[in-house]
């Protein structure tokens, strides 16, 4: 096989899963707190015996988009979104890991946790716990109060390398070693949207399709060319 088709096939590679990618941000383009992807590529080059060397393509990782998303009202007392920077920390069975979403509720045991019942931390990295029909009132700087009294601080964080940041499934992130955001202010009875546009990532849908498409054509005629070739020599 030669270098074009060696080229075309890894651009081909990397173009299905930049398709993946979108696709997957269209459908979260609803989805609380869910941060737009998008596949960065590099360009490996290869010397050769012989001139001209090869470039190749490589989809070698994702880019999060971390811009603000609009914020919707909800009224619910436990609906917490952040303005600026930083993310909520909650415990899974894989780790602590980060959100956006701060859809939560108060656990049977009076823990504020997510709907798939991971436990929101505090800024010291705790569980946050609710008294019983308590009035929660939740300030900017994160300071939780039940009933007029301060019980916990939601915190916020982020990466301490802002390259470390690694989508995990739905809205959650790994961050690696994490860092206290001061500047991020959270509000409450309000939900963050996702920062996806639709019509941005289906008009870029419709762009990698078509240079799938050139790419699959192009390797189509190579085939033939060979098969040319190849029935020539033969007779």
């Amino acid at each position: 096989m030669d270098a074009a088709l060696y080229t075309t096939l890894n651009r081909q590679s990397g173009l299905m899963r930049e398709m993946g990618v979108v696709a997957n941000n269209i459908a979260n383009s609803s989805t609380t707190g869910f941060r737009r992807e998008g596949v960065v590529f590099s360009e490996f080059v290869a010397a050769l015996d012989q001139d001209p060397s090869l470039s190749m393509a490589h989809a070698s990782g994702r880019h999060v988009d971390l811009s603000q998303a609009t914020l919707a009202m909800t009224g619910g007392a436990f609906d917490f979104a952040i303005q600026g920077e930083g993310f909520f920390l909650v415990e899974t069975p894989q780790g602590e890991r980060l959100t956006r979403a701060g859809a939560f509720t108060p656990s049977p045991e009076g823990e504020l946790v997510t709907p798939d019942g991971f436990r929101l931390l505090d800024a010291g990295g705790a569980p946050i716990f609710v008294p019983p029909d308590a009035k929660v009132a939740v300030a900017r700087d994160g300071t939780l109060s039940a009933n007029g009294e301060p019980v916990a601080q939601v915190g916020l964080w982020r990466p301490a390398d802002p390259l470390a940041l690694r989508h995990q499934s739905g809205t959650l992130f790994d961050g690696g070693a994490l860092e206290p955001v001061d500047n991020g202010q959270i509000l409450q009875g309000m939900l963050e949207d996702s920062n996806v546009e639709p019509v941005s990532e289906i008009a870029r849908m419709i762009e990698v399709q078509r240079a799938y498409e050139l790419g699959q054509k192009f390797l189509d005629a190579e085939d033939e060319r060979v098969r040319g070739v190849i029935q020539a020599l033969g007779r």
